[in-house]
């Protein structure tokens, strides 16, 4: 019997602990191994309903192909069908699911078992500001709340611990409270 090939990865909260460990070991060793790149593409279906697909990231220099459609829509209030969530909650969706990938992950290499994690978040937008009524009004978000619910095997201390990591790491957290600098292009035709 081969100890070596016999060895079975560390799960915890059903994160690969030994593949994530060596992946922080991988990009420590050479930064470009820590490279990545997004790309969707939003094409208008008609009246407020888009479709954005996404066909591959890159990692490390690679593309690795996916195949991922999110259908996006607004409330017959603001002029939409109504069939899909719209582009705010997607965006607070996004907030919430890079965090929730945070604290899983934070507590698996921990040792922490999970037992509960959701995270709510909510924030205003002054439709002024949105329809172009007033310039003295922000067309977006000034300010989001959110609410961390977690329960484990840890204490309150080591739960701290994992939430201020989180904050310092998670993408979207910093998208969104540190400004991200907009390169825009427009083609006509």
């Amino acid at each position: 019997m081969n100890m070596m090939t016999d060895v079975k990865p560390r799960i915890v909260n059903g994160i690969d602990t030994d593949a994530v460990m060596k992946l922080a070991g991988d990009v420590a060793a050479n930064p470009a191994k820590g490279m990545t790149n997004w790309r969707v593409s939003t094409q208008w279906q008609g009246q407020t309903h888009s479709r954005t697909t996404v066909k591959a990231y890159g990692l490390g220099g690679e593309q690795i192909a996916r195949d991922f459609s999110i259908d996006i829509d607004e409330p017959d209030e603001l002029g939409g069908g109504n069939r899909f969530a719209n582009p705010q909650e997607y965006l607070l969706a996004a907030l919430n699911a890079c965090m929730t990938v945070g604290y899983v992950a934070q507590c698996a290499l921990r040792g922490i078992r999970l037992d509960r994690l959701e995270i709510v978040t909510e924030g205003d937008i002054d439709l002024r500001g949105f329809l172009g009524l007033s310039e003295d009004v922000a067309p977006g978000y000034e300010g989001l709340r959110y609410t961390v619910h977690i329960a484990g095997d840890a204490t309150e201390e080591e739960f701290n611990e994992v939430h201020a990591t989180v904050m310092a790491t998670s993408p979207n957290f910093h998208n969104l409270s540190a400004p991200v600098k907009m390169s825009p292009k427009l083609v006509v035709g």
